[in-house]
């Protein structure tokens, strides 16, 4: 015959993790209180945060250079997309002129990502100070 396991119990008998009526009081502990309704709203903002960086990568943003000569969409996590070249801009004699504009739209595209991330992540951070998130 298999002998039952018996509950192990603190001397008080209450539950070490909060819940019972005995201990410190619930609030900043474990088990309830103030406690569970922070781990509820840090849940819960993670799951925001998450989705927010789902819609980012389905954002796509158009940087230009030379008046539009030059175009790059990025999508929301920085990627290139696509470029789009016009036939006049380009000229075997000057191809530093070409590159330099390819990286400009590049650059503005970057810029204008980094601006909707802001826009998009920075309330998630608003008021935490949290150094090293760029927000």
């Amino acid at each position: 015959m298999a002998k039952k396991k018996r509950n192990r119990r603190t001397r008080s008998g209450a539950n070490p993790f909060g819940g019972g009526a005995a201990g410190p009081p619930a609030a900043g502990g474990l088990g309830g209180g103030m406690g569970g309704d922070l781990a509820a709203r840090v849940r819960k903002m993670q799951g925001d945060m998450e989705k927010a960086q789902e819609e980012l990568a389905e954002e796509i943003v158009t940087g230009s250079a030379g008046g539009g000569m030059v175009e790059v969409d990025m999508d929301g996590h920085q990627a290139v997309q696509a470029l789009r070249i016009k036939p006049e801009v380009v000229d075997p004699e000057d191809v530093e002129m070409l590159e330099d504009m390819l990286m400009a739209a590049i650059g503005d595209a970057s810029e204008k990502v980094k601006s909707l991330t802001e826009d998009r992540m920075g309330g998630f951070t608003d008021g935490l100070n949290i150094p090293g998130l760029g927000f």
